[in-house]
């Protein structure tokens, strides 16, 4: 059986009956991350063809700036900028769930086909049954989401469970596949509904409006509580499935639960703003190096999530000053270059 690693952190009690690991470092990480996310969020909506300092930005946000600038900075930028924080959690949360599952930093919704599925499932909707409305779309995503994660979980499964290496193959052979469908759906699809399709797929937070920030708002607060009580699952599936079933887990339940939140999360994103990929795979590791971990760390991943789109967003409304470009373009450029040095890394090690 598989030794348990000793994990580092306070034990505090409560009551004598609860106890809960208090990992002094990741509090501290999480604070810093905190206020760079805040820091993010003011300057994203001070951000746009008419720039609000912060401190502009800071007075309209509590009511004390003029009629112009409350209503550029509430209604115009604020609900983009969070989308933009919900989403970005929500994509490190879920990278963290499924890299955890896999135990290999290429597990990712988006590297195994996850994301295209739900991205083939909205298209389906929108081009071959015509279905206008934003709730034929996301019934769309969630169906084309959930129906890609059971076809690589089942096609990954074999007499004694899944493993990470096999559901992440299987899944990058599925992600091929989805971007082949999207392809041919895009070919055959009216041009109009091509052109609004293919920027809907670059990912992008242009236009966002307060409905879209209610539904998405609703559904993280669904999912991510969710998440969270499976913590414990999580971290024991993290030691091997033999520590795991010695922990008392039932680890297909628990890893088959544990995908589908993960691709609910990745879905209503979708749905949102469309598939903005490489958050999902950078975030939790980023977070994992900050704050010096073993084991998942949901909160310091949805917070690094966070600041990477934020970031990107920003990158993305400046870099081409009167053209703004599409989120999803900065973060595959930005993710495309970690992966490059993910893989050579790995290579190394298992070369060293």
């Amino acid at each position: 059986m598989a030794a348990v690693p000793h994990v580092p952190g306070r034990v505090v009690r409560a009551g004598g009956r609860v106890s809960l690991r208090v990992h002094p470092r990741q509090v501290g990480v999480g604070a810093v991350l905190v206020v760079v996310v805040l820091a993010l969020l003011i300057v994203e909506v001070g951000t746009g063809d008419l720039p609000v300092s912060p401190g502009a930005v800071a007075a309209a946000l509590v009511g004390a700036g003029d009629a112009g600038t409350e209503f550029i900075v509430r209604e115009l930028r604020l609900p983009r900028a969070l989308c933009a924080l919900l989403v970005g959690g929500a994509l490190g949360v879920s990278g963290a769930v499924f890299q955890s599952l896999t135990r290999n930093p290429l597990g990712s919704p988006d590297i195994v086909g996850f994301q295209d599925g739900a991205a083939v499932g909205a298209l389906v909707a929108i081009t071959v049954l015509e279905l206008g409305g934003d709730l034929a779309v996301s019934v769309g995503a969630l169906a084309g989401g959930a129906i890609t994660a059971l076809a690589v979980y089942l096609l990954a499964f074999k007499r004694g469970g899944t493993s990470g290496y096999r559901l992440i193959l299987i899944g990058i052979a599925i992600s091929a596949l989805m971007i082949s469908i999207i392809d041919y759906l895009l070919s055959r699809a009216r041009i109009e509904d091509a052109q609004e399709a293919t920027r809907w797929l670059l990912g992008s937070l242009n236009n966002r409006s307060w409905e879209d920030v209610g539904p998405l708002a609703i559904s993280l607060l669904v999912l991510l509580p969710a998440i969270g009580a499976a913590a414990r699952p999580l971290r024991a599936l993290e030691l091997g499935d033999d520590a795991a079933h010695a922990l008392g887990v039932n680890v297909e339940r628990a890893r088959l639960g544990l995908v589908g939140l993960s691709v609910a999360l990745v879905s209503v994103t979708t749905v949102v703003v469309g598939p903005i990929v490489f958050v999902a795979l950078t975030a939790p590791q980023i977070a994992r190096r900050l704050a010096r971990s073993a084991e998942p760390t949901l909160g310091c991943s949805a917070l690094t999530g966070s600041a990477l789109v934020l970031a990107a967003d920003i990158a993305a409304q400046r870099i081409v000053p009167g053209t703004p470009l599409p989120v999803g373009v900065m973060t595959g450029a930005l993710g495309g270059l970690y992966l490059a040095w993910l893989l050579t890394r790995e290579w190394r090690a298992g070369h060293a």
